[in-house]
Parts: structure tokens; C-alpha cells; sequence
């Protein structure tokens, strides 16, 4: 039996080297918790593309913003005509076989005067659009954030579960070294040498899980970040005891008021359910008349014309128009109706879209609510257990030492200390999480500038 435990003991020391060679072989990266929120919203590959589509929604509100103004186009042509070329001279109408150049150039302007307001509501949509773009950049954002914030409060729990660990490592061979000395003392028997040394063997292997967690939970945080392959974070530490507790007592529909007027998701979809509506006024527009303006300068040159270019172009042959013209929509295959069919299942499906959306934010804000409720009675009644955790391995400690208690005793003591200790700081680290956690279903979370 001694042989196996001991046989164990080197098996579980070799995988700690292992591991603790793995980590000091891989490159470092020191940062805090605003430089990897930093790395996570440029690495982020859907917050990165609502932010290019941020773009062309700027775009698009600035086109429909210039669409009350006139459009403008210059042509311009150069032709050859070789054959039969028809020339009134003299009155008379020649027909002689020459090479003709023309060169052709105009100047097109249009407007429209009325179009049932079509052009109003497409730049509301447009601005509407873009300001749900904005807002839904904004959710993205704080959901990067709330996803570093809970992968670096996990890398810190299990840094703080690995100190444990090995804190309480340190003691038991402490403790074994005692037993040892009052073994050769006669004071204790060879089979509680052996069950310490079972105990050691024991949590160097708990150690080696946990720091075994720590690595795992580290190399996800790593791979979240978009770090460079074997590159692993060092993160800065956090007091998650500062936060005060400023969510208890609160009720159900006080939070839920402070989620709609803040959550960025539920305004986005309000916006777009405004915008979409927009969308389908501009299209029925087209089943009304539309009455626009226009401006037409045209001129030309042919080289059968002895005059020189200038004069024929800006003297002889520019022709101006400037007309209104009428549009009446009769018949156009319905295809009216059918824009008009698909805008209207838009903004009904927007509808629904929004409905969803409020209805995931009661849920969210009521889960994070229990869950936040939950961490604080717990972080209390940790904080109690750790107390009479403690006060209880001390007494059993000394009983131990003076040969009143058994080793059954001290084990069972020293593993609810451990325990107790693994707990609270497990309470402690959730309960500065569920703050987040409260925080981004309230829409109130700030992302890091």
C-alpha cells in the first residue's frame, strides 16, 4: 500500500512539472481588464462587421438626405458617319458621299416636384435605420464586454482556487512532517503516517486539476482575444469585494423600467419597427402620381459645318428645354403591389421581431435578478462557513496535537476548511459577476473607452 501511495505521489508531481513547463515555455502578455476588452472588440467578428455595416447605413441616410436635391448628368459622344450625308444648301437638299465627325454634348436635369411625400419618408427610414445601427453596435459592444468580463473573473477564480490549493497543500505536508516526528516520538501509530501521506498524495492531485482548469480557462480567454498561436494572457487582478450591493431590495418592475429605457437592443428594434413602417408609406407612394421638372441642355458638332468647334458647340447648335412632366400609374404588372406586399410582411415580421425582443429582456432581467439574489445569500453564508470552518480546525488541530482526537477528525476538518474556503471565494467572484451580469441585462453595463 505504501509503495501505491508513494508510486501515486510521483506520478501526480510529474504531471504538475509538466504543466508548470508548459506554462513558463509559452509567451506572456500582461494586460487588465480594459486592454482585453480593447483586444476582444477589435478581434470580435460580429461586432466588427455591425460596425462596417455601420457604414453603408451612413451612407444610405446621407443619399436619401441628398435626394431632395436635383439630379445632374453631363453626356458627351464622339461619332463618325461615312456614306450618303443629306445637306440643305441654298434651300435645296444635297446628297453627297462624305465622312461625317460629330461630336455630341449634353447637360440632364431632373426633380421631382411631388410624389406623395415618398422622398420625406425614405430620408426618416434612412435616419431611423442608422440610429438602429447605432444602437445595435452599442448591444454588440457591451455583449463583448460581458463575454471578456466572464471569462477573465473565471481565469481569476481558478488562479485564486489554484492558491488554495496549494496553500492547503503546503499545510497538510506540514502536517505530515509533525506526524512523522511524533511517530519517532511514540506519540503517533505508522497507519496515520500512512493516512497523511494518502491525504498529500490526494490534494497534490486536486492541485494539479485545478491548475489544469486554470490553463484551460486561460487558453479560451486566449482564443476569445484573437491572440497570436502560444501566446497566452497574464491578467491583472480585480477586488471583487468593492462592488456594493446596489440592486438588493429592488423590485421586479423597478428593474424592468430601468431595462427598457436602457437596454440598446430593445430601442433598436423600436427604431426599426418606425423605420420599416417608413419603408412601406414610401412604397405606396407609388400607386399615387408624380409630378416632376426637368432641364435639358443639348448641343453638337459635325465636321460638315465649316465653323470652328467652339461656335458650333456654345453658339449655332444648343438647344434648352425645361419641362414638367406627369407620371400616372395605370398598369405596371403589379408590381407595385407586390414592393408594396413584401414592406408590409417586413414591418409586420419587425413587429414580432420586437415583441420577442421585449419579451427576452423580462427574461433576462428576471434570471440575472434570481441569480444576483442567489450569489448574495450565498456570499454571506460563506463568509459564516469559512469562520466556523476555521475555528473548528483550529480546536481539532490542538486536540490532535495533544493526542485527544483522531486523525478521522482532523481530515474531515481540514477538507470543510478547504471546502469552506473554496466556496466563499467561488460566492465572492460569482456575486462581482452577477453584478456584470445585472448590469448587461439592464443595458446599463458602460463598455471601456
Amino acid at each position: 500500500m505504501k509503495q501505491l501511495s508513494m508510486y501515486k505521489k510521483y506520478i501526480t508531481l510529474g504531471v504538475a512539472i509538466l504543466i508548470a513547463g508548459t506554462i513558463q515555455a509559452q509567451d506572456t502578455l500582461r494586460i487588465n481588464f480594459r486592454q482585453a476588452v480593447d483586444l476582444a472588440l477589435a478581434a470580435n467578428v460580429a461586432y466588427q462587421t455591425q460596425a462596417n455595416n455601420m457604414e453603408v447605413l451612413k451612407v444610405q441616410k446621407q443619399s436619401a438626405l441628398l435626394s431632395h436635391l436635383p439630379n445632374a448628368n453631363v453626356s458627351s459622344s464622339f461619332s463618325q458617319q461615312s456614306g450618303q450625308q443629306f445637306q440643305q444648301i441654298e434651300g435645296e437638299i444635297v446628297v453627297t458621299n462624305v465622312t461625317n465627325e460629330v461630336v455630341n454634348a449634353g447637360l440632364n436635369m431632373s426633380m421631382p416636384i411631388f410624389n406623395s411625400g415618398r422622398r420625406i419618408l425614405d430620408t426618416q427610414s434612412a435616419k431611423l435605420a442608422y440610429e438602429a445601427g447605432g444602437k445595435g453596435l452599442d448591444r454588440a459592444s457591451q455583449q463583448v464586454m460581458f463575454d471578456v468580463a466572464r471569462r477573465y473573473l473565471q481565469v481569476l477564480l481558478d488562479d485564486e482556487l489554484v492558491r488554495i490549493s496549494k496553500e492547503n497543500l503546503q499545510n497538510q505536508q506540514e502536517l505530515l512532517r509533525q506526524i512523522e516526528g511524533f511517530l519517532e516520538a511514540g506519540l503517533r501509530t505508522m497507519s496515520d503516517k500512512y493516512n497523511q501521506q494518502s491525504e498529500v498524495a490526494r490534494l497534490e492531485s486536486v492541485l494539479v486539476d485545478a491548475e489544469l482548469q486554470y490553463q484551460n480557462d486561460v487558453w479560451d480567454l486566449s482564443e476569445y482575444l484573437q491572440l497570436e498561436a502560444g501566446v497566452i494572457p497574464v491578467l491583472e487582478s480585480v477586488d471583487p469585494r468593492t462592488g456594493d450591493l446596489r440592486y438588493e431590495g429592488m423590485s421586479m418592475p423597478e428593474l424592468y423600467d430601468i431595462a427598457q429605457a436602457n437596454r440598446a437592443d430593445g430601442t433598436q428594434q423600436e427604431l426599426l419597427v418606425t423605420s420599416f413602417k417608413k419603408d412601406m408609406q414610401a412604397i405606396k407612394a407609388m400607386y399615387y402620381p408624380r409630378l416632376g421638372a426637368f432641364y435639358n441642355y443639348n448641343t453638337f458638332f459635325t465636321s460638315l459645318d465649316d465653323r470652328n468647334l467652339q461656335d458650333q458647340l456654345l453658339k449655332v447648335y444648343p438647344q434648352n428645354t425645361l419641362g414638367i412632366s406627369l407620371t400616372i400609374p395605370i398598369f405596371n404588372n403589379f408590381q407595385t403591389r407586390l414592393d408594396v406586399s413584401r414592406s408590409r410582411v417586413a414591418y409586420k415580421n419587425q413587429i414580432l421581431q420586437k415583441e420577442s425582443v421585449n419579451r427576452k429582456i423580462y427574461q433576462d432581467v428576471k434570471l440575472a435578478y434570481l441569480n444576483y439574489m442567489a450569489a448574495v445569500k450565498k456570499e454571506g453564508n460563506t463568509g459564516i462557513q469559512v469562520l466556523a470552518a476555521t475555528e473548528a480546525q483550529n480546536a481539532i488541530s490542538e486536540r490532535f496535537r495533544l493526542g485527544v482526537s483522531n486523525f478521522v477528525d482532523l481530515a474531515t476538518a481540514n477538507q470543510q476548511l478547504v471546502s469552506a474556503q473554496a466556496d466563499q471565494a467561488q460566492a465572492v467572484y460569482t456575486l462581482f459577476f452577477q453584478e456584470v451580469l445585472m448590469q448587461h441585462a439592464l443595458g446599463t453595463l458602460e463598455v471601456l473607452e
